[in-house]
């Protein structure tokens, strides 16, 4: 609601020129859904140490939701780690510019729809 309200005071010049600038995404290519998590497990050998609460890791471990209740994911060998996270941090940065440039076209039909209606009035 708060941004609808932001870009309603904005000039229609002001709107496509902020919509242009969002256009310049990061890259796409390395882009990756899902969270990077550090991990640390238990091996289930009663006498390892592990056992007594001292668990295994650091291990890194890419978690993807594929949809209610399924979910799947990965061990990120420590080399990868870097990677995996640039990759994750894009795809949040290309999701949340897509909802932006989104806004703003909402914005800008809503306009268009408004001058629409007034010329419509007036004939």
């Amino acid at each position: 609601m708060k941004a609808s309200n932001e870009l309603s005071r904005l000039s229609e010049l002001a709107l496509r020129r902020r919509k242009t600038g969002l256009t310049k995404l990061p890259p796409v290519a390395g882009i990756l859904r899902g969270s990077l998590m550090e991990r640390y497990v238990t091996c289930g050998n009663p006498s390892c140490k592990c056992a007594r609460g001292e668990r295994h890791g650091l291990s890194w471990y890419l978690s993807v939701t594929l949809g209610p209740g399924r979910a799947t994911g990965s061990v990120i060998p420590e080399e990868k780690v870097d990677e995996v996270r640039g990759g994750v941090e894009n795809y949040h940065q290309v999701k949340d510019q897509l909802e932006k440039i989104s806004d703003i076209n909402r914005e800008l039909l809503r306009r268009e729809r408004s001058r629409q209606h007034k010329r419509g009035r007036k004939e």
